[in-house]
């Protein structure tokens, strides 16, 4: 009788040992399958984005970027507004008065025939004829000068002083534009390419071993001088000389010109009462080509500067994310698992 009890026992404890061993076998791989798929999960969904952290809040990068991107858009027309409003209003004003000024010194005329002179006077602006001068000014359409409009029309600038005023001409525009812009951004990248290769090799020939970063802040320093040098800082001091312009207008021409915004409020080559030498816009166009190169280059470390930012911020979070997700667990053991006595 005592034998028989004592195998029942026995085989009733194998059972529980052996269904705990199953949960716990069957615990630790559910928890790791888990584990896996979030990783996976994390790392390979198509919606993971970078972000950054505010007040310690994971927010994200896309996010950021358009809430970014609005508030320096509301900014700027703030500041604009609060710096040009007041001055356009003087000008509007003295502009008013002037007119009257004319009308009283020239009783023949009335103010409907002094309207219509300002008209043809903004027509003939609007079509690039300067107004100052006499009908011997130059040409807009001689080959220096159509040759410097083609480079801004394939280059995007569109400075707005100068547009073909024919249909043909302007049906023209539009195909020309259609393939020269494109044909512009292949060979600015072919240019970019090559300028970055001449840098690798630059890198490569001052290289010594165990200064390898030292060399390539220096290399990145030198070509960086050098391109401010040569396309912003010494061709505002020539446009000064040959335009007349103050060293601040020559360098927010530059400026304007290679980022390819093209105001069209300076422009070189357009002064009625100055003579220019005949290749004068078309070394300025290819300046201009040049520059862009350059600049699109010192855009494009710019953003992957940026990048690099964001990529390291996200990496930190992530690493604290898991330290502090493993703290919890080994602070509080989860209370599902089946722990197996010894």
């Amino acid at each position: 009788m005592l034998v028989k009890l004592f195998k029942q026992n026995l085989s009733r404890y194998a059972e529980n040992t052996t269904l705990r061993f199953f949960c716990a076998s069957l615990n630790r791989n559910i928890k790791s399958a888990s584990s896996e798929i979030n990783q996976v999960g994390s790392t390979c969904s198509p919606t993971a984005m970078p972000h950054v952290t505010v007040c310690n809040r994971p927010l994200n990068w896309t996010l950021t970027l358009v809430l970014g991107y609005l508030f320096y858009l509301l900014l700027g027309a703030m500041v604009f507004q609060l710096l040009e409003r007041q001055a356009e209003t003087k000008t509007r004003d003295r502009f008013q008065i002037e007119k009257l000024k004319f009308l009283q010194n020239y009783t023949c005329l009335d103010r409907q025939a002094l309207e219509q002179f300002v008209q043809v006077i903004m027509e003939a602006w609007e079509k690039g004829i300067n107004p100052e001068g006499n009908s011997t000014n130059p040409s807009n359409w001689d080959f220096s000068n159509s040759f410097f409009f083609a480079g801004t029309v394939v280059t995007t600038i569109g400075y707005g002083n100068l547009a073909p005023s024919t249909v043909p001409g302007q049906v023209f525009c539009v195909f020309y534009a259609l393939f020269g812009v494109p044909l512009n951004l292949a060979f600015l990248n072919q240019l970019g390419k090559g300028l970055s290769a001449h840098l690798i090799n630059l890198e490569t020939w001052f290289h010594k071993p165990g200064r390898a970063r030292v060399i390539q802040i220096l290399t990145m320093g030198l070509f960086l001088m050098a391109g401010t040098l040569l396309f912003l800082v010494f061709p505002p001091m020539i446009f000064s000389y040959v335009e007349g312009w103050s060293y601040g207008e020559g360098f927010y021409f530059t400026f304007i010109t290679l980022s390819t915004i093209g105001f069209g409020d300076y422009v070189v080559g357009t002064d009625p009462n100055k003579h220019y030498i005949t290749v004068y816009r078309s070394l300025a166009a290819i300046w201009i080509i040049f520059g862009l190169a350059w600049l699109a280059l010192i855009f494009n470390l710019g953003a992957n500067v940026m990048e690099k930012f964001v990529q390291l911020n996200w990496q930190n979070h992530d690493m604290g994310t898991g330290e502090t997700a493993v703290a919890k667990t080994e602070d509080n053991p989860d209370p599902h698992r089946i722990h197996i006595p010894s």
